[in-house]
């Protein structure tokens, strides 16, 4: 049995953070089921370097050529092909535990982050386009993507909220997902058909935490060198803490007997970006029932070759508590990180998705012989 099948019996599941043609069709996505991965998860950034930076997609890229489809509508088809071939991977997963894991994700137009009724009726037709119970929709959380989370759960879709650091928004995501499950029953739906997960990202945290640490060390400040590389996972301890008191509270178990499904944390971002840190920091320390790890592929591998599998997401919780403190102390203000890592988060994906766009109609001009001027528009999201 392996480091991640170890951490299955302790009730994780383990997602892959990337997705390729070349893996469906050789294979390889299929070796890593084998090895424990029991989901995916993709998002702009992902696509972008698997669309235009691989040959992968070349042949269909070549007859979607010979069409008059615009950027926008290649990588859906593109996308949605890809996304649904990863699903009937992990279907059998997702029979065998009644819905509970086997999930493939793709993210909702970037652009629309900030626009709730756009993010509801695109979540909806892409939820529709997919066509299979395992897949999610993708919902960054801002704060226009909140009633957005609300709507999509009540109309009975599959929901991955993406882009969680703090803990208040991810307190805002899960009473989104109850009251999205509330309504859902009032309109008459069944609770058990709609599934969610709450996607904390992570390193990003310890990047600009201990950004502003070093520069405050280096400037001679005494104290703060135990506080680096504390952060993420203090706060990724504490929203699953908060998970429990609001999932295995009194509201939820109402719902809960009526079939619906708890919205797991996702931990994020968990490749390691400190090569002084573990480059399995944040694996090993948030292993527990009720959680996903969603992992690039090298962190898959370094994982299975020396990670050890423990529950530990729920120790040295007061430990945990504390460090935020000291931090808070410090000076270190994990809202204002928080709020410009979301900002920033948004605008990353905006623009791999901008780019996507650009490279789409290049090579599509190139692949039948034509060079045509781009023009796609920005990408820039707008806030309503």
């Amino acid at each position: 049995m392996n480091s991640i099948q170890k951490a299955q019996e302790l009730g994780q599941e383990f997602w892959l953070d990337n997705i390729r043609r070349s893996w469906l069709k050789s294979g390889e996505l299929k070796r890593l089921v084998e090895a424990g991965i029991s989901g995916l998860t993709a998002n702009p950034t992902i696509l972008e370097k698997a669309i235009i930076g691989s040959e992968d997609y070349d042949e269909a890229l070549v007859a979607l050529a010979k069409t008059n489809k615009k950027p926008m509508d290649i990588y859906r088809e593109l996308a949605i092909e890809d996304i649904r071939a990863s699903a009937d991977i992990f279907r059998p997963i997702f029979d065998r535990t009644h819905g509970e894991w086997g999930y493939a994700s793709l993210e909702i137009n970037p652009w629309l982050a900030y626009g709730t009724e756009d993010t509801i009726k695109t979540g909806k037709s892409l939820f529709s386009m997919l066509d299979r119970p395992n897949v999610m929709v993708k919902v960054p959380a801002t704060t226009e993507g909140i009633p957005a989370i609300q709507e999509l759960t009540a109309q009975g879709i599959n929901v991955n909220v993406t882009l969680i650091f703090s803990l208040e928004m991810y307190h805002k995501v899960a009473e989104a997902y109850i009251s999205g499950l509330e309504e859902l029953i009032t309109r008459g739906g069944k609770p058990d058909k709609a599934a969610s997960v709450a996607s904390f990202f992570l390193s990003r945290i310890d990047t600009a935490a201990d950004k502003i640490l070093e520069q405050r060390i280096q400037k001679g400040e005494k104290g703060l060198e135990n506080l680096s590389g504390t952060a993420a996972v203090a706060s990724a301890k504490l929203a699953y803490d908060l998970f429990k008191g609001i999932f295995y509270g009194e509201r939820f178990a109402s719902l809960k007997a009526k079939g619906a499904r708890v919205q797991r944390p996702l931990w994020a971002s968990t490749s390691t970006k400190n090569p002084s840190y573990s480059d399995v920091k944040y694996v090993e320390s948030l292993i527990g029932p009720d959680t996903i790890n969603t992992l690039p592929l090298e962190t898959i591998k370094a994982f299975l070759d020396h990670g050890k599998a423990e529950r530990t997401i729920d120790q040295e919780v007061d430990k945990a508590k504390q460090e935020l403190e000291d931090l808070r102390r410090a000076g270190i203000n994990l809202d204002q990180i928080t709020d410009k890592l979301l900002t920033d988060g948004v605008e990353a994906f905006s623009r791999s998705f901008e780019t996507l766009m650009e490279e789409i109609e290049k090579k599509k001009s190139q692949l039948s012989g034509k060079e045509q001027p781009v023009s796609t528009g920005s990408g820039k999201p707008r806030r309503s």
